[in-house]
């Protein structure tokens, strides 16, 4: 059971500690502010891209009009699918013509499936952003927490030598001092793997939605529009 005696003994171990193994536990500690800083914001970002996403296909498919969707598409900022649509719409605007009697066609599909594809990759790269931080995080930080620990045990047992006793008293506090960096690296590194993999698998619900969402907007254009290629 953690106590403040216990968390003030490890305060005691850590100020005590040397100089190399004061900068790895500083080293672990902005790795661990940082990936817990991104974490929070993924979260928030993934949790408003998930309602809104929601929100808007419900707005998508309840409205027949392209124009009164894409006139609301700034009520849905964190909406991927949102974003799709304005892409195909832009490039529909600017790949249409206005055919004798009034009727439209559009003669370049494949411009507006390359600008679809590109706008779900923009999307995909704007949701990934920092999340290669959480994975360096969790790869790294149990190897920098060791690196403090084989430290630490090297100055340890080199006291040892030097000194006059050789009791278990007298390694003790130098392998307690060794694993608290052990103890900090995994601290770092367990939540960032969590994170990680929680996000990816998000990833890939928004990037099935995406995909999805392009193949039903694409056949809604080609019904409205003509299939002329």
């Amino acid at each position: 059971m953690l106590t403040l005696q216990s968390f003030g003994n490890l305060w005691t171990l850590i100020s005590n500690s040397g100089l190399v193994a004061q900068a790895v536990l500083i080293i672990l500690l902005l790795f661990s502010i940082m990936s817990w800083a991104i974490t929070y914001k993924k979260y928030r970002l993934f949790l408003a891209a998930k309602r809104e996403n929601r929100n808007f296909y419900a707005h998508f498919t309840s409205t027949s009009s392209l124009s009164a969707i894409q006139n609301e598409c700034d009520n849905f900022p964190t909406s991927p699918l949102s974003a799709v649509f304005k892409s195909s719409y832009v490039a529909l605007e600017r790949e249409i013509e206005v055919l004798n009697g009034g009727n439209t066609g559009v003669h370049n599909w494949k411009g507006i499936q390359r600008s679809l594809h590109r706008a779900t990759q923009v999307e995909m790269r704007a949701l990934e952003e920092s999340l290669n931080w959480l994975a360096t995080t969790a790869a790294v930080t149990p190897f920098i927490g060791l690196f403090g620990t084989v430290i630490g045990i090297i100055n340890a047992f080199q006291g040892l030598g030097a000194g006059s006793t050789t009791t278990i008293q007298a390694v003790a506090p130098g392998i307690s001092e060794a694993l608290v960096a052990t103890a900090a690296g995994l601290f770092a590194a367990i939540p960032a793997l969590i994170a990680y993999n929680h996000f990816l698998g998000d990833l890939k619900i928004f990037g099935t939605e995406m995909d999805d969402f392009t193949t039903e907007l694409l056949t809604l254009l080609e019904r409205s529009f003509g299939s002329n290629r």
